[in-house]
């Protein structure tokens, strides 16, 4: 979409409603919402959203850890319950599920009912396990091909060699979902399946279906860390590692009161 300057960097956000404008008719001044404008700008005081790029906050959520929801629960669900259509008895292979996104699409998946598969380093066996998949891998130690066979979707937030090894593992008819590239056709056409580039998009409505779960226990944001504004460089260089659990939140202001 392009970079335009000044910038204002920060997606996710949870906050409190200053002031709606004339025509909004869901929200008010006061109510706690969380989401993420489409051209970002989160990482302020203030930030104007359109009325579609939020929701009522989950109300079992601090506002902090509704912080973390948005775009990594938002893109994993419109790639497992949009694109997949995920469902009851089948199998998932969750790439880096202790990831920003894969921790989302772990839960997600098993409150649709389906069986996952979840790779991270050794370091997070642990929270795959809590975060409830069924089959860890620790891909430092064994390759997923020897452990997942036959799925039904594929969801990779790594590409490269990752990508290029995953198409083996799906069976004709299922899907391999990337969010960094798109799948190679040639594979594609060749084993009888579907590839998709995934790309999230706001959506209240989807945040809504999010929030329900979370407040029913269904969902847990993994929240590592919680830091000051003042921070934000130390933040931005530790999601550049790509192996954070979960999200780190930048605290804009003290903890406003439901």
């Amino acid at each position: 979409m392009g970079t335009h300057l000044p910038l204002i960097p920060g997606y996710d956000i949870a906050g409190v409603v200053e002031k709606v404008g004339a025509k909004i008719t869901n929200l008010k001044a006061g109510d706690a919402v969380y989401g993420y404008p489409t051209f970002g700008g989160g990482w302020a005081e203030f930030v104007t959203v359109k009325e579609w790029e939020v929701a009522a906050k989950p109300k079992s959520l601090n506002f902090a850890e509704a912080a973390v929801v948005p775009m990594g629960a938002l893109t994993a669900w419109q790639a497992l319950v949009d694109v997949a259509q995920l469902h009851a008895g089948q199998t998932i292979l969750v790439h880096g599920g202790s990831g920003g996104v894969g921790s989302f699409a772990v839960q997600i998946a098993k409150a649709r009912g389906a069986k996952v598969i979840a790779t991270a380093s050794t370091a997070n066996q642990d929270l795959l396990r809590q975060l409830g998949a069924d089959v860890t891998v620790d891909y430092t130690k064994t390759k997923f091909e020897d452990v997942a066979k036959d799925v039904d979707a594929v969801l990779d937030p790594v590409g490269k060699e990752t990508l290029a090894r995953s198409y083996s593992v799906v069976k004709k008819g299922g899907i391999v979902m990337s969010l960094v590239a798109q799948p190679d056709p040639a594979e594609i056409k060749k084993r009888g399946i579907r590839g998709a580039g995934i790309f999230v998009h706001p959506d209240a409505e989807d945040l809504a279906e999010i929030a329900h779960l979370i407040d029913a226990g269904k969902i847990k944001p993994v929240v590592t860390q919680v830091l000051p504004l003042s921070e934000a460089i130390a933040a931005q260089r530790q999601a550049a590692t790509h192996h954070t659990r979960g999200k780190v939140v930048l605290r804009i202001a003290e903890e406003p009161k439901d």
